[in-house]
Protein backbone atom coordinates (compact mmCIF):
# COMPACT_ATOMS: atom_id res chain seq x y z
CA UNK A 1 0.00 0.00 0.00
CA UNK A 2 2.61 2.50 0.92
CA UNK A 3 5.00 1.44 -2.09
CA UNK A 4 1.42 2.36 -4.31
CA UNK A 5 0.96 5.39 -2.80
CA UNK A 6 4.44 6.59 -2.77
CA UNK A 7 4.27 5.41 -6.94
CA UNK A 8 0.72 7.45 -7.68
CA UNK A 9 2.22 10.76 -5.86
CA UNK A 10 6.02 10.49 -7.20
CA UNK A 11 6.66 14.31 -8.69
CA UNK A 12 7.18 13.31 -12.32
CA UNK A 13 8.60 16.12 -15.47
CA UNK A 14 7.57 15.09 -18.60
CA UNK A 15 10.17 15.89 -21.34
CA UNK A 16 8.97 16.02 -24.75
CA UNK A 17 10.49 15.24 -28.07
CA UNK A 18 12.08 18.77 -29.07
CA UNK A 19 12.07 17.90 -33.32
CA UNK A 20 10.45 15.01 -35.39
CA UNK A 21 12.44 12.05 -35.74
CA UNK A 22 13.47 8.71 -34.51
CA UNK A 23 14.48 8.10 -30.92
CA UNK A 24 16.99 6.38 -30.05
CA UNK A 25 19.41 4.75 -26.94
CA UNK A 26 21.53 7.56 -25.26
CA UNK A 27 24.21 4.42 -25.97
CA UNK A 28 23.58 4.97 -29.52
CA UNK A 29 24.75 8.08 -29.70
CA UNK A 30 28.54 8.65 -31.57
CA UNK A 31 29.68 10.47 -28.84
CA UNK A 32 31.52 8.63 -25.65
CA UNK A 33 30.45 11.69 -23.48
CA UNK A 34 26.75 10.72 -24.44
CA UNK A 35 26.77 7.23 -25.10
CA UNK A 36 28.70 6.46 -21.47
CA UNK A 37 26.46 8.92 -19.60
CA UNK A 38 29.49 10.71 -18.14
CA UNK A 39 27.51 13.74 -18.38
CA UNK A 40 24.12 12.35 -17.29
CA UNK A 41 21.16 10.27 -18.73
CA UNK A 42 18.56 11.56 -21.29
CA UNK A 43 17.13 10.70 -24.67
CA UNK A 44 18.56 10.87 -28.16
CA UNK A 45 16.46 11.73 -31.28
CA UNK A 46 17.95 11.17 -34.83
CA UNK A 47 16.06 14.49 -36.74
CA UNK A 48 14.20 14.03 -39.38
CA UNK A 49 13.01 17.82 -39.60
CA UNK A 50 15.13 21.42 -38.70
CA UNK A 51 12.95 22.82 -36.53
CA UNK A 52 13.51 22.82 -32.60
CA UNK A 53 11.09 22.67 -29.76
CA UNK A 54 11.77 23.23 -26.00
CA UNK A 55 11.75 19.55 -24.32
CA UNK A 56 10.28 21.06 -20.91
CA UNK A 57 8.82 24.04 -19.20
CA UNK A 58 11.10 26.18 -17.46
CA UNK A 59 13.98 28.48 -18.06
CA UNK A 60 16.86 29.13 -20.55
CA UNK A 61 19.69 29.18 -18.42
CA UNK A 62 22.31 29.20 -21.34
CA UNK A 63 22.87 29.08 -25.07
CA UNK A 64 26.38 28.03 -26.17
CA UNK A 65 28.09 31.26 -28.34
CA UNK A 66 28.56 28.52 -30.73
CA UNK A 67 24.52 27.69 -30.70
CA UNK A 68 25.05 23.98 -30.43
CA UNK A 69 24.19 23.57 -27.07
CA UNK A 70 21.64 25.02 -24.86
CA UNK A 71 20.99 24.65 -21.13
CA UNK A 72 17.27 25.03 -19.14
CA UNK A 73 16.21 24.51 -15.46
CA UNK A 74 12.95 23.33 -14.83
CA UNK A 75 10.42 24.79 -12.35
CA UNK A 76 11.70 22.15 -10.02
CA UNK A 77 15.29 22.74 -10.14
CA UNK A 78 16.24 19.90 -12.59
CA UNK A 79 19.28 21.03 -15.21
CA UNK A 80 18.53 19.86 -18.90
CA UNK A 81 21.10 20.40 -21.61
CA UNK A 82 20.17 19.82 -25.23
CA UNK A 83 22.76 19.29 -27.40
CA UNK A 84 22.36 19.53 -30.89
CA UNK A 85 24.43 17.28 -32.95
CA UNK A 86 27.91 15.46 -32.27
CA UNK A 87 31.03 17.62 -33.12
CA UNK A 88 28.98 20.53 -34.23
CA UNK A 89 30.75 23.37 -31.89
CA UNK A 90 33.74 23.05 -34.73
CA UNK A 91 31.14 24.81 -37.03
CA UNK A 92 30.69 27.92 -34.97
CA UNK A 93 27.03 28.35 -35.35
CA UNK A 94 26.74 28.07 -38.58
CA UNK A 95 24.38 25.57 -39.01
CA UNK A 96 21.49 27.00 -36.31
CA UNK A 97 19.45 29.66 -35.82
CA UNK A 98 18.44 30.23 -31.83
CA UNK A 99 15.03 32.02 -30.72
CA UNK A 100 15.46 31.68 -27.16
CA UNK A 101 18.08 33.77 -24.54
CA UNK A 102 19.45 33.34 -21.23
CA UNK A 103 16.83 33.93 -18.73
CA UNK A 104 14.07 33.61 -21.02
CA UNK A 105 10.99 31.86 -19.45
CA UNK A 106 9.72 28.70 -21.84
CA UNK A 107 6.69 26.38 -22.06
CA UNK A 108 7.70 22.59 -23.07
CA UNK A 109 6.81 23.00 -27.12
CA UNK A 110 7.81 26.27 -27.47
CA UNK A 111 9.67 26.61 -31.22
CA UNK A 112 13.29 27.68 -30.13
CA UNK A 113 15.00 27.66 -33.09
CA UNK A 114 16.19 25.87 -36.24
CA UNK A 115 19.33 23.46 -37.19
CA UNK A 116 20.18 23.02 -40.48
CA UNK A 117 20.32 19.75 -40.74
CA UNK A 118 22.08 19.15 -44.42
CA UNK A 119 24.79 21.62 -44.18
CA UNK A 120 25.81 19.26 -41.01
CA UNK A 121 25.59 16.45 -42.64
CA UNK A 122 27.84 18.38 -45.61
CA UNK A 123 30.16 18.96 -42.87
CA UNK A 124 30.64 15.34 -42.20
CA UNK A 125 29.38 15.23 -38.50
CA UNK A 126 26.45 13.85 -37.33
CA UNK A 127 22.82 14.77 -36.43
CA UNK A 128 21.98 13.19 -33.31
CA UNK A 129 19.80 15.68 -31.09
CA UNK A 130 20.34 14.64 -27.48
CA UNK A 131 18.58 15.65 -24.16
CA UNK A 132 21.00 15.02 -20.68
CA UNK A 133 19.83 15.18 -17.21
CA UNK A 134 22.99 16.47 -15.85
CA UNK A 135 22.01 16.51 -12.40
CA UNK A 136 20.60 13.11 -11.69
CA UNK A 137 21.44 13.00 -7.91
CA UNK A 138 17.78 14.87 -8.14
CA UNK A 139 16.44 12.06 -9.76
CA UNK A 140 14.68 8.67 -8.18
CA UNK A 141 14.40 7.83 -11.98
CA UNK A 142 13.49 7.71 -15.81
CA UNK A 143 10.52 6.40 -17.31
CA UNK A 144 11.29 6.56 -21.20
CA UNK A 145 8.84 5.40 -24.07
CA UNK A 146 9.52 2.71 -26.54
CA UNK A 147 12.75 3.72 -29.38
CA UNK A 148 10.32 4.79 -32.34
CA UNK A 149 9.64 7.54 -34.71
CA UNK A 150 8.32 10.67 -32.92
CA UNK A 151 6.89 13.88 -33.57
CA UNK A 152 8.01 17.23 -32.18
CA UNK A 153 5.74 17.48 -28.81
CA UNK A 154 4.97 13.76 -28.19
CA UNK A 155 6.24 12.46 -24.93
CA UNK A 156 9.70 10.72 -24.90
CA UNK A 157 9.82 9.98 -21.15
CA UNK A 158 9.60 11.53 -17.64
CA UNK A 159 11.50 12.45 -14.86
CA UNK A 160 10.67 10.74 -11.43
CA UNK A 161 11.97 13.46 -8.86
CA UNK A 162 13.36 12.18 -5.27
Amino acid sequence: MVSLFKKLFTKKINIQAPVTGKVIPLSSVPDEVFSTKVMGDGFAIKPTENKLYSPISGTVLSVFPTKHAITFNTDDGIQVLLHLGIDTVELKGAPFNILVHEGENISAGDEIGTMDIDQIIKAGKSTEIIIVITDMKKLKDIDRTSYTNVSHGDKIGALNLN
